[in-house]
This record gives C-alpha cells, sequence and structure tokens, in this order.
C-alpha cells in the first residue's frame, strides 16, 4: 500500500483496525453479564454434570459453524453493515430491510438493557444511587457514545483494553472458584431461602432446549467483527481467523467457569442460586465480595456496551449507503466514526433506558432475530447458485454439509423458540409484513434510478 493510499479518505470509514481488534471486540461482546447467571439456571433445567458440560461445549461448536458461514459470507461481500449485507444480496430489498432494522433494533435495545445493568450493580456499591437509576444508565450509555465520537481509534483503545481486563477478571475468579473451600448446599439454602430448596427436576427434552436457550444466548456477539469489514486493513485474512479464535478462547473460558463454579459449588449448590459467582467471591474475600462482584459486573457489561455503540452504527452507515435509511447516517467524520449514526443510536437508546420499552423491543426482536441470522445462513446457499462465479477469499469448510447443518440447528431454535412464546410468531410475522412492501418500493425506485442513470 502506498503512502498516499493509506491516508484516511475524509468522509469515508477508514482502514485503521486489525486482527487485535478483532479480537477484542468479538471476545469483548460475547461474554457479557449473562454468564454470572446463566450458569445456575442452565443446572437448574439439567442437573447433571456431563451434561452441563456437553450443552455449553456444544454451544460453542455451533456458533463456531455459524462463523465457518459467517466467514465466507463477509469476505466475499466486504461491505459495512452486518449480517444484512448478503441477505439483502441474496433474497432482495424487503428481507435485507428486514434483517437490517432487526439487528439495529435488537443492538440498541441491548445498549439500553446493558446500561440499565450496569446502573444496578453501581447501585449494590452505592445505595443512594438506587432512586436514580434511569439516569446512571443513560449515563453509562452516553459515555460509550462520548468515547466512540472523537474517532475509530478511541474506540478500538477502550474496546481493546477492556477486553483483556474483562477476560483477566473472569480468568481470576476462575482460579478462586477452583481454589477455594466448596461452600456446603445448606449455607446456600439459607442464604437463598427456604423455597429454592426444591429436588432436582427430571431431565427432559423441554429442559434441554431450554437451557440450551439461555446458553446459545450467552454466545451471542461472536460476529461483531463482520460490522468492521471496511475498515480492516486485510479482512479476508483477519476477520476469519478472530471469529475463529475468539469462539475458542470464549468456549474454552465458559467450560472452565462451569467446572470451577461446580468445584466451589457442587450441583445442588449451583442450580439453587440465582448468582452463583456472588457466592464464590463472596466465599473467598468476605463482605468485600459483593462489591468485587459488582465492579466485575460492571466491567464486563460495559465492554460489552462499547462493542455494541461501535457496531450499532456501522449498520445504520451501511443501509444508509444502501438506501435504506436516510442519507445523512453515511456522513463519517476525521477519526472515522459514522458520528451521525451514533447520535441517532444514542437518540434512541436513552428514551428506552428511561421509559423501559426495551424489555417490550427484546421480545418483539428476539424470534426475529434468530430467524434474521437464518437468512443470514441461508443467504450463503443462495449467493453461491447466483453467483458462483463470485471472489471468495474464505470458502466455508464442509460445503454444503457444515453450513446445512448450521442452518437446521437456527431453524431448530427458532421453532423452539415461537413455541415456548407464540406471540412472537406473531410480531415476526407482522414486521415482515411491514418490511415486504417498504421492500417492494424501494427496489422499485432503486430500479428506477439506475435507468435514468443509463439512458
Amino acid at each position: 500500500m502506498t503512502a498516499a493510499a493509506s491516508l484516511p479518505t475524509p468522509g469515508q470509514l477508514q482502514l485503521r483496525l486489525g486482527l487485535v481488534f478483532a479480537l477484542a471486540v468479538s471476545v469483548g461482546n460475547i461474554i457479557g453479564s449473562g454468564i454470572m447467571r446463566t450458569p445456575g439456571l442452565v443446572a437448574d433445567q439439567v442437573p447433571v454434570v456431563w451434561m452441563v458440560i456437553a450443552l455449553w461445549t456444544l454451544g460453542g461448536l455451533h456458533v463456531m459453524l455459524s462463523a465457518n458461514v459467517a466467514s465466507e459470507l463477509i469476505t466475499k461481500l466486504p461491505k459495512a453493515g452486518g449480517t444484512y449485507v448478503p441477505v439483502r444480496a441474496a433474497f432482495g430489498e424487503s428481507m435485507g430491510l428486514l434483517c437490517g432494522w432487526t439487528d439495529w433494533l435488537a443492538n440498541t435495545a441491548a445498549i439500553a438493557a446493558l446500561s440499565a445493568a450496569c446502573a444496578t450493580f453501581l447501585a449494590a456499591i452505592f445505595p443512594a444511587l438506587a432512586a436514580y437509576q434511569a439516569p446512571v444508565a443513560a449515563g453509562f450509555a452516553l459515555a460509550s457514545i462520548a468515547i466512540n465520537w472523537p474517532g475509530v481509534r478511541e474506540g478500538q483503545i477502550a474496546q481493546t483494553a477492556g477486553s483483556i481486563v474483562k477476560v483477566g477478571l473472569i480468568v481470576g475468579v476462575i482460579a478462586v472458584a477452583f481454589l477455594a473451600e466448596p461452600i456446603p448446599v445448606s449455607e446456600v439454602v439459607s442464604r437463598a431461602g427456604a423455597g429454592m430448596n426444591g429436588a432436582a427436576p427430571a431431565v427432559g427434552f423441554f429442559a434441554v432446549i431450554a437451557a440450551y436457550q439461555m446458553i446459545y444466548g450467552a454466545y451471542t456477539g461472536w460476529h461483531a467483527p463482520i460490522y468492521f469489514v471496511e475498515e480492516d486493513a486485510n479482512a479476508a485474512r483477519n476477520l476469519p481467523r478472530a471469529m475463529g479464535v475468539s469462539i475458542l478462547l470464549v468456549t474454552a473460558i465458559y467450560v472452565a467457569f462451569n467446572l470451577s463454579l461446580l468445584s466451589a459449588l457442587d450441583m445442588n449448590a449451583l442450580r439453587t442460586s440465582e448468582l452463583p459467582v456472588a457466592l464464590v467471591i463472596g466465599n473467598a474475600f468476605g463482605r468485600s465480595g459483593g462489591i468485587l462482584v459488582a465492579l466485575l459486573a460492571i466491567v464486563i457489561v460495559a465492554v460489552a456496551i462499547n462493542a455494541l455503540v461501535m457496531g450499532t452504527s456501522r449498520v445504520l452507515y451501511g443501509m444508509a449507503r444502501d438506501g435504506l435509511f436516510l442519507p445523512v447516517a453515511m456522513r463519517v467524520n476525521k477519526g472515522g466514526t459514522p458520528h451521525v449514526a451514533l447520535a441517532i443510536t444514542a437518540a434512541v437508546a436513552v428514551p428506552l433506558i428511561f421509559s423501559g420499552a426495551f424489555v417490550f423491543l427484546f421480545k418483539l426482536v428476539a424470534a426475529l432475530a434468530i430467524f434474521a441470522f437464518f437468512l443470514f445462513e441461508l443467504s450463503l446457499f443462495a449467493l453461491r447458485r447466483q453467483q458462483p462465479d463470485l471472489h471468495r477469499p474464505f470458502r466455508a469448510i464442509g460445503y454444503p454439509l457444515l453450513p446445512a447443518l448450521v442452518c437446521l440447528l437456527d431453524l431448530g431454535l427458532l421453532i423452539a423458540f415461537i413455541a415456548a412464546d407464540p406471540m412472537s410468531g406473531v410480531y415476526m410475522a407482522g414486521l415482515i409484513a411491514v418490511c415486504t412492501p417498504v421492500g417492494v418500493v424501494l427496489h422499485r425506485r432503486r430500479q428506477r434510478a439506475t435507468f435514468a442513470m443509463t439512458t
């Protein structure tokens, strides 16, 4: 690359990112506060040690299969915007619009929800703040926006440093849990209350499905690097590597985390605890344990918020460039940040925090998000058929069997999700019905514009 070519182009995304950031944003986005509660919930559904470990391992294998598909899709269509880019190329404007808006709404709701979680954990340290949780939560969201506003370099530094600290803290918790004296189940029950001391339920099919849905949720966010494909100097090499390595790392952390909790608590104690890590840390550090757990949670969540803020602005930027959103969202400041898209995201996330509407929005887009990702994976087959000669720097391993397997897995999850919550299927059908005519209008408008340019 020449010196002139390496200079940033005003008003466009800039090639300032690389493998280290891709790893940091993937790990930072996957590991959230859910890992602190999920082990106990999973153990309550499937109170068998080998099944717990097998399901956590299966979750890592599942998302690795998805990353195999994503690596081909994003390197052959290296455009900012995330999952909607190949969906739009394969299935047209309507499905692209559906996928893009779902991605943006889900991420924006997640920013609001995680900011609210940070405020809750901070109130555990400073109880006087409990009466001001919404303003404090908005402060967390706006702080992340402020970090990223000057440019991509600031967001990159925050994400990389934060992810390193996050992993280090979790490894420390794992070490403490392995070294700590086991906590008797009677003590756990006395802390949790007598109502928690129920017999272990029988392990049935629906219990396994419920446990796996929670585990799969703990792995979401692995695809964060794809939002930055236009800003990575060697995306075709770095993004597949980053997703693969980060998934392996997080899987190892999750399995070790659960094994360490089982070492410290035993199965009955684990399944009767709402926040098992708090018991382990409290047992090791006494009264200060609660503060340490709250600080750990704030670090974990704040790093995830930063990853979401960075990625969500790229979704709006890509949609605007493709005519699916207001053109003003394509504006990029001197530092390489899509600052208008960032401001729009903040303008939606903060009211969601104060209204609490992010809870409803999560229910609204949860099933739709799985459907959108199913479309993303399915687009691999459509694009292989429609554009067989398209250059593919990375070709999905085991095609068509492994990509077909992950499509079936996600389709099964989608069906299970709708069966458990039929209203989510109604929401999904409604949003598809809205996006279809809008997509048709956009397609016809694009056709007219193309015809006008060629005549």
